[in-house]
This record gives C-alpha cells, structure tokens and sequence, in this order.
C-alpha cells in the first residue's frame, strides 16, 4: 500500500510558494448527468453542473444574478455574494452558483424567501461600494449596475458608502491598472485569476470582517511596489470597477464640471516614477544567476551602475 497522501497527488503544484485561491477545492457541481426542473421549466444538465447552469439555461420567472460567478478558466464560484439565491423543494433556500444541480431537484427562482434573500444580499453589497457610477471607468458595463437595475433597486436599505466617510485612496500608481478598493465586491475573481491562472502570486485577500479587502502577497501598499507582471487578467474577471485598465479608466465617465473620479474619493495613491528590475522572486534570482561576477564586479557599467547587481532606477521593461 502506497505511503503517499492521495491528497498530495491531487494538488497541483505551485510555483514562486504563492498562497493558491481555490486551485485545489473540491468540484462543486453534479457528478452525473442530472434532469432538473426549473420553474417548470424541465432541462437536462451535464455532469459537473450547478443550479446557476440549469437556470440560465432557461426562460425563468424571476432574474438571478451571480456576481461572484465568473464560470470560465475554472474560477469560482465563491458564494461570496449570495445575490443567486433560489428556492428548492428538496433543500429550501440555496446559492445557485455552488449547489449541484442534483437528479429530480425543483427550483423556483420566485420563491418569496429566495427572491427576498437576493434582495437583502444585494443591497448589503451596495451598501459597501461606491455608487457614484458617473465617475466610473465601468459605467455601462458593470455586473453590479446590471444587477441593480433588474433587480429595480433605488436605494439600497442599508445605506450607502457615502453615508460612513471612509474612501481608501485610489490606487493610481502602476502604468497598467488602477485599483478602487471602494468598488470592491470581494468576490475573489482577481485573486484567483491571479493565483490559480496565471500563478503569479501577487494577490491575494487579506483583513476580517469590515476590514476585508484586496491586498498583496507581498505585503506591498501599492501596485506599483507589488510584485505584479502586468499581465491584466484580474482586470479582465473583475465585474465593477474596481480594476480598470490605465488609459481607458474616464472612458464612460459622465462629464460633470469639478467632478472626476479620483476627487470624489479624495485621496490617490501616485506612481513614484520609479521602474522595476524582474517582477518576481524566481526572475529576481534567474538575474542574479545570470550576471556576470567576475572580472567587472567592481567595475561600474558605462550608466554608473554597477553591473554585478539590479538597481531599480534600470529599465525593467524587458521583464514584462
């Protein structure tokens, strides 16, 4: 008999010793092929398939959103944000996005206590965001403005981020994205494009409760002094806008005089200037590998830098 952990076999391994997202959860969807019944609507579903899947696969009573669903390059679903919420006969209230879609199982997406459990859940998102959509680089394209407007929400009952006062400074520092913390939904897409994608290794979720928030696995402040490549995958799963593009942040802003984006938050967190040498540990230390040490150790490089070691006023532009 075999010594070796099956549960070790089954990791995909990781490089740099990044912290993984969810690249070794369990699967989450049906184990067979499944027939479903969605507000009496009958559809069969593939093995592997969650309630979210039957149900947009059909007309439905109600609409469903899944915000923390992304359904590609197996990221998610987190049930983070509990907005997909339907009624079952078998199992009550449950989050679409994560429950198998079991043989024989009834849905009703207009269920009262479902429909008012995604209501609830919804607005508690809103209340932690900001909603001055006029500003935004995502304004006509955002997952949570689609939601709240089928979901016909005027305003949220818990309030509003206004209401508290407390903006984290806009991280404008990086060339290639920005970050808005204020728009964040924690839905865990980016970290999970990061981690288990594109295994880079640069965010991650860190803090509790309230505190909660998208941080760096280097424990950088900004993205510009984080280990980030540049590569752009967590701008293209985030569904607000939250990460956006350099250059394309104002493109479906609404002009108001003495209004932007950045001044209605206050604070903005600038680019110091400063280029990088390789962004991660691994190439940092391929670098150092490569560079000769001897006979021009002590010798400077015809720009006054010592070759023997990277300094950070050099070009890293060779590394991205």
């Amino acid at each position: 008999m075999s010594s070796e952990n099956p549960q070790q076999i089954d990791a995909p391994p990781l490089t740099e010793e990044i912290a993984p997202g969810t690249a070794t959860d369990p699967p989450v969807g049906s184990t067979d092929v499944a027939t479903v019944t969605v507000d009496g609507a009958t559809i069969d579903v593939a093995a592997g398939a969650t309630l979210l899947d039957a149900i947009e696969a059909v007309e439905t009573d109600d609409s469903v959103p899944a915000l923390c669903s992304y359904d590609r390059q197996e990221i998610g679903p987190r049930s983070e944000c509990r907005t997909c919420m339907v009624g079952t006969d078998e199992h009550g209230v449950v989050p679409a996005c994560s429950f198998p879609a079991k043989d024989g199982l009834t849905v009703q997406t207009g269920a009262a206590d479902a429909a008012e459990a995604r209501d609830v859940n919804l607005d508690l998102v809103l209340s932690d965001h900001n909603l001055r959509c006029t500003t935004c680089g995502k304004n006509g394209r955002c997952e949570l403005q689609d939601a709240a407007i089928e979901q016909d929400v005027e305003e949220p009952r818990y309030g509003v981020l206004d209401d508290r006062d407390e903006y984290e400074p806009i991280d404008d520092s990086s060339s290639f994205i920005q970050i808005d913390r204020n728009k964040c939904i924690l839905c865990n897409r980016c970290v999970e494009a990061c981690n288990d994608v594109q295994v880079e290794g640069v965010l991650r979720m860190e803090g509790s409760g309230q505190d909660t928030r998208i941080g760096f696995q280097s424990d950088a402040e900004t993205m510009e002094e984080s280990t980030c490549v540049s590569c752009g995958h967590c701008v293209t799963v985030c569904p607000t806008g939250s990460l956006v593009e350099k250059g394309i942040e104002d493109a479906t802003t609404i002009p108001l005089p003495g209004f932007t984006q950045k001044n209605s938050v206050g604070k903005t967190e600038e680019s110091t200037g400063t280029s990088k040498g390789p962004m991660t540990a691994k190439k940092r230390t391929e670098h150092t590998l490569e560079t000769p040490t001897t006979e021009m150790t002590d010798s400077p490089s015809d720009d006054g830098i010592s070759s023997d070691t990277w300094d950070d006023d050099q070009s890293g532009g060779d590394w991205l």
